[in-house]
């Protein structure tokens, strides 16, 4: 469980350093809860 918290972390980390503006950061973040979602419902 902590390596998946870790990953998850990690992966935040780098898509919002990757973002330059406050739309990009809304869209990553809307990304990366859409494949939580489909991760969850498998």
């Amino acid at each position: 469980m902590k390596t998946l918290i870790t990953l998850l972390l990690s992966t935040c980390f780098v898509l919002l350093s990757g973002c330059n503006t406050v739309k990009g950061v809304g869209q990553d973040l809307q990304k990366a809860g859409e494949k939580i979602e489909g991760a969850a419902k498998k």
